[in-house]
């Protein structure tokens, strides 16, 4: 089995609160599989919780069971490509049972197809509208994933949503299960990072435009602020070569310069992320260290160490002490995309933004390394940077 894969999704070592939630699962499931109508189990939690480690424990139990018609669903095509290479390397799992949800529900819908039990990992993902780009005709990918099974069971993290078309809050989860048996399973533990809650609540405060501070200086975590781009990724090239899994990530914005369209700021420039149909997933690719990373390959994975550039579309505000977040700025429109059944008003795309730095800057177990192209926040970012308590 791929041991980065093996590292991060299958844990030898389950806490007792992982271990409390999985068999708390178990149990609704058992009691799902017998009744008369779809059952949805909702796994919440923030970014870097270890929800996916929690579901690929059931989905090891269910799906290496041939007495049980399942299947694991995921909207991320990296993530996709992951599970797809675990399932390969796990006895009596099959990878053609993973799938992304437009596939399954086109292809369960065809053939006439019903299932015990679906898995949905970053369930945020789903469409909640019809994008026929897509191939999805229908209205509400969730709704047809409670039609094909006896049991439902998503993983939902709300400060992970980024785009319009994949717009879902409580009220619309509440109203999407509707009179539907469900019960909800926090997770409120960190696992990813080695950070103190302190250092977390930090970077929470930062996305939030919330007044800045020092970063706490109580753990084992690394965070280093660096006035260059430029010495950011000399320094996570280091990291990579030391411990691996180390990358650059940013936000959008960043203008076109000569007509190229990459991350450039003082000596560094270079391409975002690019789509490959190959299966290995962005991160593990050795020539994904000289591109920059994004939601769209990120998500859902872990790093060692991040280096995160705060793209042009955070500013900052003297008179608040705060970071602040510019729609106008931030050049990938498809988080802007107007859908006929809801509106969003400037601060719910201000959230879309925030929730995209918040994400990348979790990605780093052991790190963070941070810059940020707007002068006057750089600058603050440093001056709290030396003050570091």
């Amino acid at each position: 089995m791929n041991k980065i894969l093996q590292e991060q999704f299958f844990v030898d070592d389950l806490s007792d609160d992982q271990k409390t939630v999985i068999t708390n699962i178990n149990d609704y499931i058992k009691q799902g599989l017998n009744g008369d109508t779809a059952s949805v189990a909702v796994i919440e939690g923030a970014a870097g919780t270890g929800k996916s480690v929690v579901l690929m424990e059931l989905v090891r139990q269910y799906m290496t069971d041939r007495h049980y018609r399942t299947s694991l669903v995921v909207n991320h095509p990296e993530l996709y490509k992951a599970y797809r290479d675990l399932a390969e390397s796990i006895p009596n799992m099959k990878a053609s049972e993973i799938r992304r949800p437009t596939s399954l529900i086109n292809y369960a819908q065809k053939n006439h197809k019903k299932y015990d039990i679906i898995f949905v990992d970053e369930a945020h993902l789903l469409y909640s509208k019809s994008e026929p780009y897509a191939h999805y005709r229908g209205q509400n990918q969730l709704t047809d994933l409670m039609a094909l099974a006896k049991v439902v069971v998503v993983v939902y993290d709300f400060d992970q949503v980024f785009q319009s078309k994949m717009y879902w809050d409580r009220p619309l989860l509440d109203k999407t299960i509707g009179n539907h048996p469900h019960k909800q399973f926090n997770m409120n533990f960190q696992y990813r990072m080695v950070a103190s809650d302190e250092q977390v609540d930090w970077m929470d405060d930062l996305s939030a435009e919330k007044p800045l501070k020092p970063f706490p200086n109580n753990s084992d975590f690394e965070f280093k602020m660096f006035d260059t781009a430029g010495e950011l990724f000399e320094n996570i090239k280091k990291r990579n070569k030391e411990v691996g899994m180390s990358r650059v990530v940013a936000t959008s914005g960043f203008p076109r310069i000569d007509g190229r369209h990459n991350v450039e700021m003082d000596s560094f420039s270079l391409p975002w992320d690019e789509w490959d149909p190959q299966r290995t997933h962005w991160a593990k690719r050795e020539g994904s260290i000289t591109q920059v990373g994004t939601i769209y390959t990120l998500q859902g994975f872990d790093l060692n160490y991040v280096g995160m550039i705060i793209g042009p579309s955070f500013g900052y505000d003297k008179a608040t002490d705060t970071m602040t977040i510019i729609p106008e700025k931030y050049s990938h429109k498809e988080i802007f995309k107007k859908r006929k059944d809801m509106k969003f008003s400037r601060d719910e795309y201000k959230d879309f933004i925030a929730n995209v730095l918040n994400v990348l800057m979790k990605r780093g177990k052991y790190g963070l390394y941070l810059t940020a192209y707007d002068d006057d926040l750089r600058q603050r970012l440093l001056e709290l940077g030396q003050e570091t308590k």
